[in-house]
């Protein structure tokens, strides 16, 4: 297959729903290659963490939009999205990381151990519950709620709201999208502006009954030296924070749990020894990548496994090809929960690394033994529905019966 094809099929909904053999195709051409002029795809493992770590490349900016395409108007959510720290680049995204960062340290993620615990549990007796006469789905009643109650208790936002936050991050997360279907950049834009009058009336609240969570620690950093945080960016950055503290957990749990029921002998090792569920957690994964594509931009003249990349240039870095690259890893297709070394780059690599990281590993690393153990006859009641996205990969249903 041509590389403009295999670009092209990758933007169908049939492309969407199984990349793997595509990124196959890809990657015979080469771990990077050209599109077009000003476009590049990279595909090997070695060649993406490289360039994630290269302070040559940026995500898009203001600067780089002006450069690239004057004429281009944004929406809402494309604007708040870029406000964010998921895409500025230094000293911006520094600065605006290192506010938020305290509240994902080692430490502060290990302490949440027990909460998570809780919830998980919690969820595991509803599903019980629910699945006693019909099957339940797994993502309306697991996999979406425990990240969202995870992430709500640290902003200190009302886990009551969770499935209205469910609608809007949806329709938001479009815009990460490479192509957009018809109404979905109106449909983020209302999102979006819901979501920031939400959280205005939050800061709002925290200013005048200041609490111990991420929302009132963000506002005293702007209420205290402005410098430190402007208005627009801490809303932007508390719209970004919920919104991917759950969108990328809820898929590595749904995805994870499709790969464990498949593959019921290795779920069984889980199952007895859950001290396995790091490795467990690191291969699944690297297996089906709950984020699944990255874009960066070069602001000079670079080059990449003896490809140049011009000043100017987009690369599509396909984050879920290089978890497949048989360069880097030994039978790729096969979950091996025992491979070693195992370093996937799903949460991305360098500046920008998933600042969340650690806690959805930890979320997942506790729901799945949970899972397996409450339920050892736990099965797929029909084929799970995957949501029509090629970044953010996962389900948009998973009827099981337990």
């Amino acid at each position: 297959m041509e590389v403009a094809d295999a670009v092209g099929l990758l933007m169908t909904p049939e492309g969407r729903d199984d990349p793997y053999p595509t990124y196959d195709s890809l990657r015979a051409h080469g771990p990077l290659v050209r599109v077009q002029d000003g476009f590049y795809v990279a595909s090997g493992h070695a060649v993406i963490d490289e360039m994630l770590r290269d302070p040559r490349m940026r995500v898009t900016d203001g600067e780089l939009l002006g450069r690239i395409a004057p004429e281009f108007e944004s929406g809402r959510a494309v604007r708040s999205i870029g406000r964010s720290m998921l895409q500025t680049n230094a000293p911006d995204h520094t600065r605006m990381r290192r506010l938020a960062a305290g509240a994902f340290t080692a430490r502060r993620v290990a302490a949440l151990r027990d909460t998570v615990t809780e919830q998980a549990t919690t969820l595991a007796n509803d599903v019980a519950h629910l699945g006693r006469s019909e099957p339940v789905d797994f993502v309306a009643e697991f996999s979406y709620p425990l990240p969202v109650r995870v992430i709500c208790s640290l902003l200190g936002v009302p886990a009551d709201d969770q499935a209205w936050f469910r609608e809007r991050a949806g329709a938001l997360t479009a815009v990460l999208e490479p192509v957009l279907a018809a109404g979905e950049l109106h449909e983020a834009d209302r999102a979006v502006a819901e979501l920031e009058s939400y959280f205005t009336d939050l800061v709002a609240q925290r200013r005048h009954e200041p609490l111990d969570d991420l929302t009132t620690a963000l506002v005293q950093a702007h209420d205290g030296d402005g410098a430190r945080l402007a208005a627009d960016e801490l809303l932007a950055n508390l719209v970004l924070l919920l919104v991917a503290g759950f969108e990328t957990t809820t898929n590595l749990l749904g995805n994870g749990l499709v790969v464990l029921l498949r593959h019921p002998d290795l779920a069984a090792g889980l199952r007895e020894d859950p001290a396995l569920a790091g490795r467990y957690v690191e291969e699944l994964l690297r297996l089906d990548s709950p984020v699944q594509l990255t874009t960066r931009w070069s602001r000079e003249d670079t080059s990449y496994a003896g490809v140049a990349v011009p000043a100017y240039s987009e690369v599509l870095a396909l984050l879920g090809a290089g978890n497949h690259d048989p360069a880097r890893f030994a039978d790729p297709d096969r979950f091996e929960p025992a491979r070693e070394p195992n370093h996937p780059l799903s949460f991305g690599a360098g500046a920008h690394y998933c600042l969340g990281a650690a806690l959805a590993r930890l979320e997942a690393q506790v729901a799945f033994p949970l899972l397996l153990a409450r339920f050892p006859a736990m099965a797929l009641a029909g084929e799970p529905v995957r949501r029509d996205r090629l970044t953010l990969r996962g389900y948009a249903s998973l009827p099981l019966t337990v």
